[in-house]
């Protein structure tokens, strides 16, 4: 299959060589060539094990690889809680989706558990021999999902660089006491958006100035920039479908509608892809928090990143330049040109406005909405008190999401709401929300786990419980303008 840039028609590569890439040389995204010419039959997946399904969903977007289902298997077998590895469970009218089942528990696992698989096999069918070097930056989850899954594979090496201040203490600390030979964490002095933009500015200056040529070292990608990312993504839309198809709960074709805590764009875009391959997906719910750029983008066309960073207690939506928005605008509009002066406007005036066609267009699978830290805290309160359902705080601004739509529709039809993390990754802002007027809370993060479980009865993940004792290995903290050099430095070490 060919996949083109984002920015250039003219750039084609086939879907190992997107995998091995991550990014275009020109700065742009892969997607499918001729996305909705792929022939796939969703009711053919119904019911199938999920890692049967995964395989399946996979190999029709990235059919180059020569053993999807044995890549599927080596990337979930025995990693996640349960072998549905994301099960759905009721709440209220609502179904929540708990993506969060994985070694990290938090929704990144589903696709990077995978991605090592994929690079690993673009590499071997391509014949590449050379060092692979993962760059990724986090606004929390990645950093360590990444981690875990590329930690001590032979011939890869990977770098991960998150805000300084700007994740919780258990996602600092999953990341910081990473063992592996070949792993390197970095704080940057500033936001997500800092060290995002300084990863694909490594990408940039290393495609023009040929640093690594003759290096033995190639570059590539864990965000959701790389399709090999994004892909198994997909999975989860149709596992959630084919869950409540069995239960009952919707007939076959009946239109199903997702909300989903997002900032970058790439956990919704999934869903968008489930829809093109036929998934009868209905509203898409774009949750944002404080950091409401989408929002505003979706009702207005016009998006701007410059205004003030807000940190929120869903630290992982803490993003202003949401880089999967890009896919996404070219699938809408089909101009790559187009899509490449948005882009440049982003860049250079940190603000672009799209024609009222693609608007449209856009409005018609996505509805926008968003929630501030003390409307996600009384959600979490509400829905624990009625339902007792205890969810994160990125949950919960999914959650909020849902009644807006309900008010804007009048819409009584189920919506599946997209948990993306444990909420004990999150436990002063959980552990406050259903607290009682008055309580004393505990200080350190770990205690507030006890107390949360305690008041809860619900289980502490075993993969959290036991961070506090692990020794912390890795202390970097550099500017956002070190980036660079310090990529060039470390990349001599792992």
């Amino acid at each position: 299959m060919e996949y083109q840039s984002t920015r250039n028609d003219n750039i084609v590569v086939n879907s190992l060589e997107a995998v091995l890439m991550g990014l275009s040389p020109d700065g742009g995204l892969f997607l499918p060539k001729d996305f909705d010419k792929i022939k796939f039959d969703w009711q053919e997946v119904m019911g199938l094990p999920t890692v049967e399904m995964a395989a399946k969903i996979m190999g029709a977007l990235l059919p180059e690889f020569e053993d999807m289902p044995g890549l599927c298997q080596k990337a979930y077998k025995g990693k996640f809680e349960t072998e549905d590895l994301t099960p759905v469970v009721k709440a209220g009218k609502n179904r929540v989706a708990e993506l969060f089942r994985g070694p990290t528990s938090a929704f990144k696992d589903v696709a990077l558990s995978m991605l090592p698989q994929l690079i690993c096999a673009a590499k071997k069918q391509l014949g590449k021999d050379e060092k692979t070097l993962i760059l990724t930056a986090t606004s929390g989850d990645t950093g360590k999902a990444a981690l875990e899954g590329f930690h001590d594979i032979p011939g890869i090496g990977i770098i991960v660089f998150y805000p300084d201040g700007g994740v919780s203490q258990v996602q600092r600390l999953q990341m910081v006491t990473q063992e592996g030979a070949n792993v390197k964490v970095c704080a940057i002095r500033g936001n997500f958006d800092d060290a995002q933009t300084g990863v694909k500015n490594v990408f940039a200056k290393a495609e023009a100035e040929k640093v690594f040529e003759g290096t033995g070292i190639a570059l590539s990608s864990a965000n959701s920039i790389n399709i090999g990312r994004l892909a198994p993504q997909l999975t989860y839309y149709f596992k959630a479908y084919s869950d409540l198809l069995a239960r009952g709960e919707i007939k076959a074709g009946e239109k199903l509608d997702f909300a989903v805590p997002t900032g970058n764009f790439g956990d919704i875009l999934a869903g968008y892809f489930a829809k093109t391959l036929g998934l009868p997906v209905g509203k898409l719910i774009c949750a944002s928090n404080a950091n409401n750029v989408l929002f505003d983008f979706l009702t207005t066309g016009h998006y701007d990143r410059k205004r003030p960073f807000i940190k929120t207690t869903s630290p992982s939506m803490d993003i202003l330049v949401s880089s999967n928005l890009e896919r996404m605008l070219y699938l809408a509009c089909g101009d790559a040109a187009r899509v490449a002066g948005w882009m440049k406007d982003l860049s250079e005036k940190g603000c672009y406005d799209v024609d009222e066609d693609t608007l449209s267009k856009l409005k018609e699978t996505f509805f926008a909405a968003y929630a501030s830290d003390e409307t996600a805290a009384e959600t979490i309160k509400k829905v624990f008190e009625k339902e007792g359902y205890l969810m994160d705080t990125h949950t919960a601004v999914a959650w909020n999401a849902t009644e807006q739509y309900r008010t804007a529709t009048g819409s009584d039809a189920p919506i599946a709401v997209l948990s993306t993390a444990s909420p004990y990754k999150f436990p002063q802002a959980v552990l406050s929300a259903i607290a009682e007027k008055g309580e004393a809370l505990p200080q350190d993060e770990f205690e507030m786990m006890e107390r949360l479980s305690e008041k809860t009865g619900v289980a502490i993940p075993k993969n959290l419980a036991g961070l506090k004792s692990r020794k912390v290995l890795h202390t970097d903290c550099i500017e956002p303008g070190e980036i660079f050099n310090y990529v060039m430095q470390k990349s001599r070490e792992i």
